[in-house]
């Protein structure tokens, strides 16, 4: 099967046919050309692809997103004037790198921007020539949105922003202009249009690289609900304080969730995304069997942490280049005799350049036996990006260098040699061979990969080695010094890490980095080929395929539909027998059965949790009511609160039974006694937990202690979320351990760590009330039990398994309902308390009728206590 995207795009561009899937000489449509600024919120009412069925055709595919294609485009002029593109690979580039991981089997198409800019006459044949040949689909955005889109929204509002540096004045990355957001959303939709062009939306994997398109899952899920969808952010993800400034958090946040597997280089980085999408859209995650997970919308959204690698291949390969051993031998006479450091950095703000330069200035101060012998040679790229702010690192940076060479500099020693053009592969691969230590001292950056080709350079070749008159078999070295700010950082156990912002520190980082001995450098050295040399770009890339596909296993299983409108969007995937329930449906069953058995949770069932009067009101009481008059019902309510709360709030019912405390207390109607489930109940326990409880809550500022009949509830529903929840994990491990030998059961729950007698649930309600029913010698035909939280998963359990252990009629209607859409043991479910309480509106209605034709006699239920 193809997809429609597919097919409709042949018949506009070919004249119909089908494409040829085959692994050798497969055909590629003609792809569309126009762009242009595009509204976030068309194509609501496109058709959600992804729940076609699967193609027959096997065919694995990765489509690769990024803002640039791994192209790098000529201009060339032929022999009879005319001018044309010319095209070759970008072997500097990440995106080609990566497909080494992916295998030979893997077809990979690319999808990106071109660097350069393509006349609007020429965009078609550029198109048609990249697809067939580099298996390329090239973006064109007009020049105008581009520059608001990369220049505007992507440099000066994200990625300032991601390098923890907020607009705190015009100056800094200036304010926020909605203007550019819209052309952000635009440009994120012309690259879904173009994937869309050539993905087979149940069989290709689509992953999206980078903070340039943070919204592009959102229209792809929303076209396709079952695409396979990667993204990798390779900046840092910043602290919820500073993620939380930016007007469009929520958006960003819920686009990104539409992926099925988000990647980062480290732990920090995922925990503030984590922390972000806790703190602001209240979704939580949990970790099993090394594998972190988000429950959004009943899909499950993985985390994967893996930092890059290089391509050890690509960089061997310009080790063996007859250039760079030239090169090795010019810098080796330039600089005999003296121990070169040497940085590689960008020049932006986050670089930390100037930083390091005055470093190296304070290390000539403190130590002037190393004036004349030690060179720091800096190569400073040009920046990616343009303002004020590089103007101002680039004069900063002139003026440090000019200084130092100023006041230690002398005939034939320059201390700082500063080189701010670019430079060939084979001369910057030179520098890293011939220096002593590498020095990286960004303030704040992604990942930097810097340090790893250095440690490569290092290691070196037989020609390398003959060049600088070294014995191959002697162990090689290398030193690092880095700043603990970086992505790399944690990877490097052998480097000297420091922090940029104190000079001092990384001056004795520099002059330790000089003193090391021989067998050290080496033993670190060697420590971190290891690691570089295993965790390569291929194994990143391969790493990343497989945590993809285990994500996107059961996307067949699933049901999946889409909600939302705009960036609102988001997929619901429930198991296949998970249904909503119909009101239509309930009544007609309601009608046509004569004992009835209907068990309601109370909190976040009908009432809000988050409420500040949790109290029943008038329409609620009103409903249960006339439930319990019925004479072929019976009704409870069941709830953690405690009995004295639930008398007070249900007063006015009464024929209506409670279970409180989790159904460890029952009241069968007003005018009876309440019972226990239990026998009499030892609570010495107590004086062991509350203690316990109070030392966290003294600790915990928002949380407090529920002090109930049998149980103790330590809540931090107002507490801040991370630290309640690390608290909560704390005391739940503290009060196992102290009550190990102790018959009580310790849980968590929403907000809520419980300790409470073992045996009680709210299940021991539902055995109760089928029980009842079932002294007035007739079986239950009807049961409705409704929950929204966890504890309330035991009822549904009972009452599932109650037909199938003959304790219902074989014809009963059992109804096992949740609210919202969650992975639950219910069948049903229903979007939140406003649809239950129009629920159970139209059966009291039902029963209200009833009373009005048929006269009946009171409800007399007779129970054993136990």
């Amino acid at each position: 099967m193809v997809s429609r995207s597919y097919s409709n795009l042949l018949d506009l561009t070919s004249g119909g046919g089908s494409p040829t899937f085959g692994r050798e000489g497969k055909k590629f449509p003609r792809v569309a050309t126009v762009a242009g600024v595009l509204s976030e919120l068309e194509d609501e009412n496109r058709s959600n692809l992804g729940s076609e069925t699967p193609s027959s055709i096997s065919q694995d595919r990765m489509i690769i997103v990024g803002n640039q294609l791994p192209l790098r485009a000529h201009r060339t002029e032929s022999s009879d004037g005319k001018k044309h593109w010319t095209f070759t690979w970008d072997e500097d580039s990440l995106l080609l790198q990566l497909k080494d991981g992916l295998g030979d089997d893997v077809d990979v198409i690319y999808v990106g921007c071109l660097k350069e800019e393509i006349d609007l006459d020429e965009q078609e044949e550029v198109a048609q020539t990249l697809l067939e040949t580099f298996k390329c689909v090239p973006a064109f955005v007009p020049p105008e949105l581009f520059s608001k889109f990369y220049h505007g929204f992507c440099k000066q509002h994200l990625w300032p922003l991601f390098h923890y540096m907020l607009p705190l004045s015009p100056d800094l990355g200036g304010r926020f202009d909605r203007s550019l957001w819209q052309a952000y959303v635009s440009v994120n939709k012309i690259f879904a249009d173009k994937v869309m062009e050539v993905i087979t939306p149940d069989e290709d994997f689509v992953w999206i690289h980078d903070y340039h398109l943070m919204v592009l899952p959102t229209f792809l899920r929303k076209r396709f609900n079952r695409v396979k969808l990667g993204f990798f952010l390779h900046s840092p993800f910043p602290s919820s304080e500073i993620y939380r400034t930016l007007p469009v958090r929520i958006e960003l946040l819920r686009a990104l969730l539409n992926a099925d597997l988000i990647g980062f280089h480290t732990f920090d980085y995922a925990r503030h995304f984590l922390s972000c999408c806790s703190r602001m859209l209240g979704v939580s995650y949990q970790s099993k069997r090394g594998y972190i997970g988000l429950e959004y919308y009943g899909r499950t959204v993985s985390i994967k942490i893996l930092p890059v690698g290089i391509h050890m291949g690509q960089i061997c390969s310009v080790l063996d280049l007859q250039e760079t051993e030239a090169k090795v031998a010019e810098l080796r006479d330039r600089f005999a005799g003296r121990t070169v450091l040497l940085g590689v950095d960008d020049m932006d703000i986050f670089k930390g350049i100037s930083l390091k330069l005055l470093a190296f200035e304070q290390l000539l101060h403190q130590h002037p036996d190393k004036r004349g012998k030690v060179v720091l040679v800096q190569i400073a790229n040009p920046a990616r990006g343009r303002g004020k702010d590089v103007q101002e690192v680039q004069s900063e940076t002139y003026a440090t260098v000019k200084k130092i060479n100023t006041l230690f500099g002398k005939p034939g020693y320059e201390p700082v040699v500063l080189l701010d053009t670019s430079l060939q592969s084979y001369e910057r691969i030179a520098y890293y061979v011939i220096a002593e230590c590498c020095l990286v001292t960004a303030v704040r950056d992604g990942m930097n990969l810097i340090p790893y080709e250095y440690i490569v350079c290092r290691q070196g070749n037989e020609k390398l080695d003959k060049t600088l008159g070294l014995n191959p078999s002697t162990p090689k070295q290398s030193m690092l010094v880095v700043s603990e700010f970086i992505g790399c950082s944690p990877s490097l156990s052998g480097a000297i890490r420091v922090n940029p912002w104190n000079i001092d520190s990384v001056a004795e980082a520099m002059d330790t980095a000089l003193m090391v001995s021989e067998q050290e450098k080496q033993m670190r050295h060697d420590k971190h080929y290891k690691y570089v040399s295993s965790h390569d770009v291929a194994y990143w890339a391969h790493s990343f395929l497989l945590d993809l596909e285990r994500a996107c296993a059961d996307h067949v299983r699933r049901r999946c539909w889409g909600i939302g409108f705009g960036l609102g969007f988001r997929v619901i995937a429930l198991d296949p027998s998970f249904r909503k329930l119909s009101v239509e449906h309930i009544v007609s069953a309601y009608k046509r059965t004569k004992n009835r058995a209907i068990l309601l949770d109370y909190d976040g069932t009908m009432t809000s949790q988050g409420a500040g009067d949790m109290s029943p009101n008038g329409e609620a009481i009103g409903i249960l009511n006339k439930l319990c008059r019925e004479t072929k019902n019976v009704v409870f309510v069941v709830s953690g609160k405690n009995k004295e709360t639930l008398t007070k709030w249900f007063s006015s019912c009464d024929d209506l039974g409670i279970g409180a405390e989790h159904g460890y207390f029952v009241r069968l109607q007003r005018s009876a006694e309440w019972e226990t489930c239990f026998a009499a109940q030892d609570l010495y326990w107590k004086q062991i937990a509350e203690p316990v409880m109070q030392l966290y809550t003294e600790t915990t500022d928002g949380s407090f202690i529920e002090s109930q009949e049998i149980a103790l509830v330590w809540n931090y529903q107002l507490a801040d979320p991370d630290f309640g929840s690390c608290q909560a994990k704390e005391l739940l491990d503290h009060l196992e351990s102290v009550l190990a030998n102790e018959p009580v059961t310790v849980k968590s729950g929403q907000h809520i760590v419980e300790v409470k007698p073992q045996g009680v649930n709210k299940g021991l309600v539902a055995q109760r009330l089928v029980g009842m029913i079932r002294q007035k010698e007739v079986l239950p035909d009807f049961v409705l039990c409704i929950g929204d939280d966890r504890s309330d998963e035991d009822m549904f359990e009972v009452i599932t398994s109650a037909k199938e252990d003959g304790l219902l009629s074989p014809v009963a209607e059992v109804f096992a309902c949740t609210v919202g859409q969650k992975p639950s043991k219910a069948k049903y479910y229903l979007e939140d308390i406003s649809e239950i309480l129009r629920m159970f509106q139209a059966l009291a209605d039902v029963s209200d009728h009833s009373a009005k034709t048929v006269s009946f006699s009171p409800q007399q239920v007779v129970i054993d206590k136990v």
